[in-house]
């Protein structure tokens, strides 16, 4: 009896010196293309992204609400936070997605909606992915400038619920407003077939 005791503490101890299976690495990218309704479908349907949130991002207010985002005081704009597994999917390839749907040449703001609160933004969280917005910036081959701006990582703070994934819980007041604001039509016309 002694010995099976003995027998099981050895494992109980091995076991717990095995190491922990390695985590999965995720990233997180933050980009800002107007409405962030509009930005969460393209990204919800790739391969390798786990997660999309809308929020607010690079403005002077904590914890802002969208009624105060919405004045186009606080200096924050609508942004979309995108954790992904870059084993599967790489940040040049979430930064394509992000310009075959924005306006780059609108400094304004995006659509219908215009403000600074609307304007397109990549906020880089790091020194590689600012390399790699720079590079993808060059490489817009539209006619006339780029008003897309990149600046530096900015403290995140989530949307209101009723926000998330809005385009899964109001399908037809989402798909009214995206055709009511011009968005495919003006992406169709800026990048053609390759528009998402």
């Amino acid at each position: 009896m002694r010995k099976i005791a003995m027998i099981a503490l050895a494992m109980t101890t091995m076991a717990a010196a095995a190491p922990e299976p390695k985590q999965a690495e995720t990233a997180k990218a933050l980009f800002a293309g107007g409405c962030f309704w509009c930005m969460e479908p393209p990204f919800d349907k790739l391969d390798g992204v786990l997660s999309t949130t809308s929020g607010y991002a690079g403005g002077r207010t904590e914890n802002p609400t969208y009624e105060q985002v919405s004045t186009g005081r606080t200096g924050h704009l609508e942004v979309l936070q995108i954790e992904y597994d870059p084993a599967k999917v790489s940040y040049e390839e979430l930064l394509e997605v992000f310009w075959r749907n924005i306006d780059p040449l609108d400094g304004r703001g995006q659509f219908c909606d215009k403000g600074e609160q609307y304007t397109s933004a990549i906020f880089a969280l790091d020194e590689a992915q600012a390399a790699a917005a720079k590079a993808s910036k060059a490489g817009v081959a539209l006619d006339g400038e780029i008003q897309t701006r990149i600046l530096p990582a900015a403290e995140f703070y989530p949307a209101e619920d009723y926000h998330q994934d809005y385009y899964k819980k109001n399908p037809i007041r989402y798909k009214y407003y995206r055709w009511g604001c011009g968005r495919d039509q003006r992406l169709k016309k800026l990048w053609g077939k390759t528009a998402e």
